[in-house]
C-alpha cells in the first residue's frame, strides 16, 4: 500500500498549492498563481496514483486469501 508519509505529503502539497494559488490572485503575481495551480494538478495526480496503488495491493490481498483457505 502506499504509505502514509507519501499520502500526507501529497495532501501537503495540495494545500500548499492552493495557498500559493490564493496568494498569487490576492497579489497580482501571475507566476506564483501558476506555480499553485501546477502544484495542485501534480498532487492530484500523485493523490490518485496512492489510491490505484491501494486498490492493487487490495485486490492482491483478496486473492492471497482465496488461496490460503
Amino acid at each position: 500500500m502506499s504509505e502514509m508519509s507519501d499520502k500526507v505529503q501529497h495532501k501537503a502539497q495540495e494545500v500548499l498549492g492552493t495557498a500559493k494559488e490564493k496568494a498569487g490572485e490576492v497579489s497580482g503575481d501571475d507566476r506564483l498563481k501558476g506555480e499553485g495551480q501546477a502544484d495542485q494538478a501534480e498532487s492530484k495526480v500523485k493523490q490518485a496514483v496512492d489510491e490505484a496503488k491501494d486498490k492493487v495491493q487490495e485486490g492482491i490481498d483478496k486473492i492471497k486469501g482465496v488461496f490460503d483457505r
